[in-house]
């Protein structure tokens, strides 16, 4: 899915008329030469949270796919001990 299904997808309810409506007060809000410096702003945003996402995906990842450490092996005296507790 590309960026733009991807927000359109976010917003369902959202008509031609209203998206319209939002870049209107937006450009009043701050202004035509502020605009895409708040979008490079927002696109740098978003590409450090992905990067962060997958780095933390990767370390379960490698969490999951090491060997568990090994268990040592109860002497005889303990295995006595619990089949006399049973």
């Amino acid at each position: 899915m590309n960026s733009m299904q991807t927000i359109f997808a976010l917003l369902p309810n959202l008509g031609a008329p209203e998206i319209v409506l939002i870049l209107l007060l937006c450009v009043l809000l701050f202004g035509a030469k502020k605009l895409p410096e708040l979008a490079r702003g927002l696109g740098k945003s978003i590409k450090e949270f992905k990067k962060a996402t997958s780095s933390v995906e990767e370390d379960i990842r490698s969490a999951i796919e090491e060997e568990p450490p090994a268990v040592p092996k109860k002497t005889v005296d303990e295995k006595e001990k619990t089949a006399v507790k049973d």
